[in-house]
């Protein structure tokens, strides 16, 4: 059976075909394996060139055969790097293919849903039905300013005469604080005396005037 055969099963030509996601499988296996054998055929070349160098001198018989099997593991490692690239390149492509049928599927998921959803909706019914809603909501604001209108019941006031008021009002206020500040203006003032006042006596005579009065009293106390 051919190595493909075995990534993919080998099924017969009436066989159905493997699944993108048994295919990838397979390949992520495979890959796996061969990278083992990059490993095992690294470590035998180093092995025989070990074998060579030790042998180079003294049995050049050995050596030789160390060298070519050297030669013939660094050709089976070249053909393993090779069909890496290959299965890697492959399974790229499956798992982008994978990916691209699953968008597609979702997509396709969605478009019918989208579809089923608007299967009962009529166009001319949804305008109809954003028309009404923009008429209640044009109702509701004009109901909202009409209760938001101040109501005077019944009493109107012209607003002018009231300003009007309001301002004679304050210019009195005004007036008033400034005649507070400034003092009446007519109020008279004292006269200044014409004659010169008397001159205070000097503490001596004080003094006897006092002890005087005070002899007095206590006699007129007796």
């Amino acid at each position: 059976m051919s190595l493909f055969g075995k990534i993919f099963g080998g099924g017969g030509k009436g066989g159905k075909g493997p699944s993108p996601q048994e295919a990838i499988q397979k390949l992520r296996e495979t890959e796996e394996m061969l990278t083992k054998k990059q490993e095992f055929l690294e470590k035998k070349i180093e092995q025989e060139l070990q074998i060579a160098k030790k042998n180079g001198t003294k049995n050049k018989r050995a050596a030789l055969q160390a060298l070519k099997r050297k030669k013939r593991y660094e050709k089976q490692l070249a053909q393993i790097d090779g069909t890496l690239s290959t299965i890697e390149f492959q399974r790229e492509a499956l798992e982008n293919a994978n990916t691209n049928t699953e968008v597609l599927k979702n997509m396709g998921f969605a478009a019918k849903a989208m579809k089923s959803a608007h299967e009962n909706m009529d166009i001319d019914k949804v305008d109809d039905l954003m028309q009404d809603i923009t008429e209640q909501q044009e109702l509701a604001q004009e109901i909202s300013d009409a209760i938001s209108k101040p109501v005077g019941f019944g009493e109107e006031f012209d607003e002018d005469e009231l300003l009007a008021e309001l301002d004679e009002l304050e210019q009195e206020e005004l007036d008033k604080n400034l005649l507070e500040i400034g003092g009446p203006e007519n109020v008279p003032l004292p006269n200044v005396p014409s004659s010169s006042l008397p001159s205070r006596p000097a503490k001596k005579e004080e003094d006897e005037d006092d002890m005087e009065d005070l002899q007095r009293w206590a006699m007129e106390a007796m």
